[in-house]
């Protein structure tokens, strides 16, 4: 039989007759009130012990000082640990700054206020995190800043930073005001790299000691910390009736009650003495005021370099004008500081000061290293710094706090944390080295 396609012209095309038309039946519904077969996965049924056994991983509860340590996985929380056991006057003048502290809350709050720039699909298996600064290596790129009056905080104080850091391969500065002195700390860490810190003092001879002392014991830095014309007014410790050493009053007894531990170690240690002096008792804003030179200029800094042989590093710069200034004075590094927002409120900071200052040193093509201290508290922080300009950072607060939550152990937690942080957020932008972040990685919010 013959067929003729015709051409489909809907004028002369018939329609089609419906039972010409596949028609397809919806799958027909459930029941009204019944529910589909669940999957077996899903069918509830008594757990066998075979099953519960390998989500059985019950632990005996653990108290050491070790077990509190590795509990702890940012400074944030080091720092409520040494909250909890250090008292309230100590902890306050480490913890506080001046005024209102808006200095202080400003700086940290700097480092929250940045969007990384992450890059993908690079290798990022090896991260190495070490560095050079002025003139030889360094494991990180982060040493231990000057802190005074460090055993107040902890018995074990310097010698704990110090030893810290000479495992660490960092840097480790001892301050003018530190409560070991600078023989016994480089006893204490005789493998490390030390430097130490100085407040030029009204008495010029005196200086030139700690100058010598310094130089004998083989400190190859020389920092000299220019922001303390006078002291900053601390509320904290003018509230706490902070003193050197602390008083036992009835407040301090009533406060040791809950920190026994502490000040089993103060009193059974030898008692506080100093880098720089042997005893002092009194508070710090009376010390500073009546020690240190308010007449200092830029030509004492040129004393300095002419008596100084080995790296000289300024600390307490807070504009461009004045990190040029030095430099153009013999400085070897600049370290970018408003002293922890500890002297001036409302003073720059140096993290927002930073990118202005490597512009600067550039545009001069000088080869001076810029530091920067204060309100680093996670290694993400210092790998902004790093990223926008900075060649090293220095920390003291975070490592006070490993310090009073556990001393040695404590500071070399404080180190790890911080190390861990940095190569998870350097593998996480795509960098492998310190040489490769750039001002691209790190985008200013504010």
């Amino acid at each position: 039989m013959t067929h003729t396609i015709q051409p489909n012209n809907p004028e002369t095309t018939p329609a089609p007759d419906a039972t010409d038309i596949p028609v397809t039946a919806p799958p027909a519904a459930a029941p009204a009130g019944t529910a589909s077969a669940a999957p077996a996965a899903l069918k509830r049924r008594i757990p066998k012990y075979s099953d519960l056994a390998p989500l059985m991983q019950f632990k005996k509860p653990e108290f050491s000082k070790e077990a509190r340590l590795k509990r702890a996985s940012t400074i944030w929380e080091l720092r409520d640990i040494a909250k909890r056991r250090t008292p309230q006057a100590p902890f306050d003048y480490t913890d506080g700054a001046a005024e209102e502290e808006i200095t202080l809350r400003r700086a940290r709050q700097a480092f929250l206020d940045i969007e990384f720039r992450p890059g993908i699909l690079r290798n990022v298996s090896a991260i190495d995190l070490s560095t050079e600064i002025l003139g030889r290596p360094s494991r990180l790129p982060v040493g231990i800043a000057p802190t005074g009056f460090t055993r107040m905080m902890q018995s074990e104080g310097e010698y704990a930073g110090s030893q810290a850091a000479e495992a660490a391969g960092i840097p480790y500065t001892l301050s003018t005001m530190g409560t070991a002195s600078i023989e016994d700390v480089a006893a204490a860490a005789p493998n490390g790299r030390n430097w130490f810190q100085l407040y030029l003092w009204t008495d010029r001879d005196r200086s030139l000691e700690l100058i010598e002392r310094a130089a004998k014991a083989g400190n190859d830095t020389l920092m000299v910390t220019v922001d303390t014309a006078v002291a900053g007014a601390r509320l904290r410790d003018v509230r706490n009736g902070m003193t050197i050493p602390p008083a036992l009053t009835i407040k301090t007894v009533l406060d040791a009650s809950y920190r026994p531990a502490w000040w089993f170690n103060f009193l059974t240690h030898e008692p506080l003495t100093f880098a720089s002096l042997s005893r002092y008792t009194g508070t710090v804003a009376d010390l500073i005021n009546s020690m240190f030179d308010p007449t200092l200029t830029f030509e004492d800094l040129d004393w300095l370099r002419e008596t100084w042989k080995g790296k000289l590093v300024v600390k307490g710069i807070q504009t461009v004008e004045d990190a040029r200034r030095v430099v153009d004075h013999g400085a070897d590094a600049v370290v970018l500081s408003n002293h922890g927002g500890r002297q001036l409120d409302r003073a720059p900071i140096p993290f927002h000061l930073l990118p202005e200052v490597k512009q600067a040193f550039t545009a001069d093509n000088t080869d001076a290293a810029i530091m920067l201290d204060t309100g680093i508290m996670s290694g993400a922080d210092i790998v902004a710094a790093l990223a926008l300009g900075a060649d090293f950072t220095l920390i003291g607060r975070a490592y006070l706090y490993g310090l009073m939550a556990g001393g040695r152990a404590g500071v070399d937690r404080t180190l790890q944390i911080l190390e861990k942080d940095m190569a998870r957020t350097m593998a996480l932008l795509g960098v492998s080295r310190i040489s490769e972040l750039t001002p691209e990685h790190v985008r200013l919010l504010n």
